[in-house]
């Protein structure tokens, strides 16, 4: 019997890790979007204030999404060899500092940043997915991204109607973003097993 080494095996393993920590962070910061929706008073709302909590989420949102980006170039080559992902860092930075200005507007502001921001990082993620196809799970990264990018497109829709917007109306993108990242995480473990298999067999 003899043991077969995939060098792609290394790279599954470090895209399983990352993808499983994505998906845990976006999970928990689903967790409190929701909670801190749910208990927003109904004046704070009429009168476009939010809550120090809730605005301090909605900056570390993308503020993490940078920090992510960077440690995912780094583990893959560095920031040279990974552009979508430096460039989906940098657009991240700006957007963690653009929505904390647009906190003083009101949330319609904030709503827009949102928007504007998930289409870019989408369309940067889609492009990620689709540059490390061989690895595996990319059809979800990638999927991810298409969604991402249309998700924007109605936040901004939304941030231009008369209702008020709150962090709630962002929880279900976080969401979708922790689903995705664990359904790439699990594809590959199971793809890795399933070879692992395979070369034992053979």
């Amino acid at each position: 019997m003899t043991t077969i080494h995939h060098p792609g095996r290394d790279m599954s393993r470090r895209l399983s890790s990352y993808y499983f920590l994505r998906a845990g962070v976006s999970a928990g910061w689903v967790a409190a979007a929701v909670t801190l929706g749910a208990a927003m008073p109904p004046a704070a709302a009429a009168h476009l204030v939010m809550p120090p909590a809730a605005a301090a989420l909605l900056v570390a949102y993308p503020a993490w999404d940078a920090v992510a980006n960077v440690i995912d170039a780094r583990r893959s080559g560095g920031l040279a060899a990974n552009a979508s992902q430096a460039l989906n860092a940098a657009a991240s930075t700006v957007v963690a500092v653009a929505v904390a200005v647009a906190l003083g507007r009101g949330p319609h502001a904030v709503l827009a940043v949102f928007g504007v921001w998930a289409i870019l990082a989408g369309l940067l993620q889609l492009a990620t997915g689709v540059r490390r196809w061989q690895a595996g799970a990319q059809w979800a990264m990638a999927l991810s991204g298409a969604q991402s990018a249309l998700a924007g497109t109605l936040f901004i829709l939304k941030a231009k109607g008369a209702s008020t917007p709150g962090i709630a109306d962002i929880a279900p993108y976080a969401a979708f973003g922790a689903f995705y990242f664990l359904v790439s995480a699990v594809w590959l473990i199971v793809g890795s097993v399933r070879k692992g298999a395979t070369d034992r067999i053979a």
